[in-house]
């Protein structure tokens, strides 16, 4: 068993998470959202926002398995569809981008639509917190903090670092600055460690101390990528239909997107393939290889019980480049230039994709 170096549990290996303080200043800065709201006098229901209610699948996902009995909603939706007319774009190509960046400021970008269906399961399971894992400035890991938070539910989160970095505050930089605003805890652990034990056995050995501290903890995998969290972009995906329907003369014959830990690419690529959409779903994998992923994404119909490959429904390519948050000159000049001529911001995390958006290809008008 590994050892946590706030925990009493026994120690046969040289693997410790670095605990910090979420608070500022000797203050701890956590405020709780979901009681501001809930004392503001006005019936939450009214609003159609942190509202846990019954799911009903799309009429073309109806044999799978199991269906989530609940949803809550965290994200501001639907979000826009528009044209983007990218520099030097061939004329035969018509793009067009769904931005899942406008999904909520905290709560941005593709990881909301998950984190609605795993924080209402965690809610029926009586969590009193939530455990999730991921980079040092990972947007999964923000966005379960915010949501965790506005649920009035604790957040653990354990970061991967650098070797150099993991005996060292992380400080308020970016995403962490949000998590440890909202009083997430934090732990860390050095990539090296990560590797060799992997994010499912820190997960739960974390999960154990809490529940040997009398805790009720709810685990999210990396990214929110299980086949429950794979039902985001299914639900994503009958919400593109119900925008096109405004336009009934136009088809997407191809979805891009990132790929970072599967869960998206899973859902776009059922989704399509079972409903009337019928677009062809590329990913770009910007860590680990494509047949890690396509491993990945079948692992995750097979939890649905799809009954599919997900090399008969899914085109996966490597954009890894130097690697995660790595960049070349000419790539950043890449996102200035799109920034400049369209009012786009790429993340240069993820470089030439970014996991805030959906890209629409060849759109044809029939």
């Amino acid at each position: 068993m590994l050892k946590m170096m706030t925990g009493s549990l026994p120690t046969s290996t040289s693997l410790f998470l670095r605990p910090f303080t979420t608070s500022l200043s000797g203050k701890n800065l956590g405020v709780s959202i979901s009681s501001v709201m809930a004392n503001s006098g006005e019936p939450k229901e009214s609003f159609g926002f942190l509202i846990n209610k019954p799911y009903n699948p799309p009429s073309w996902a109806l044999h799978l398995h199991p269906i989530p009995s609940q949803i809550f909603s965290l994200a501001h939706l639907p979000t826009p569809i528009h044209r983007w007319n990218l520099p030097n774009l061939p004329k035969s190509i018509d793009l067009w981008i769904k931005r899942d960046d406008l999904s909520g400021m905290q709560l941005s970008g593709n990881k909301v639509r998950k984190l609605e269906f795993l924080m209402a399961e965690a809610i029926s399971h009586g969590a009193d917190c939530i455990i999730t894992i991921g980079g040092i400035q990972s947007n999964h890991c923000r966005a379960t903090a915010v949501a965790a938070k506005y649920l009035n539910l604790d957040c653990y989160l354990i970061l991967r670092t650098s070797k150099i970095l993991v005996d060292k505050d992380p400080g308020l930089t970016g995403n962490l600055l949000v998590e440890r605003l909202v009083g997430a805890h934090v732990e860390l652990v050095s990539k090296e460690e990560y590797s060799k034990f992997g994010s499912q056995a820190l997960t739960n050995l974390l999960k154990e101390r809490l529940i040997s501290q009398g805790r009720k903890p709810y685990v999210i995998p990396v990214g929110g990528s299980n086949s429950l969290g794979t039902w985001g972009y299914i639900e994503g995906i009958r919400e593109i239909e119900e925008q096109l329907h405004i336009a009934p003369s136009m088809a997407f014959e191809d979805i891009v997107v990132a790929c970072g830990s599967g869960g998206t690419l899973a859902g776009l690529s059922l989704g399509s393939w079972l409903s009337k959409m019928k677009a062809k779903v590329h990913g770009f994998s910007v860590c680990d290889d494509p047949d890690y992923f396509y491993n990945y994404v079948q692992d995750l119909l097979d939890g649905m019980h799809a009954g599919v490959s997900s090399r008969d429904i899914v085109d996966i390519q490597d954009s890894k480049g130097l690697g995660y948050a790595m960049n070349t000159t000419e790539e950043l000049e890449f996102v200035k230039e799109v920034a400049a001529a369209t009012g786009v911001v790429l993340d240069p995390v993820y470089r030439h994709v970014s996991l805030n958006f959906i890209y629409f290809l060849s759109v044809t008008f029939k």
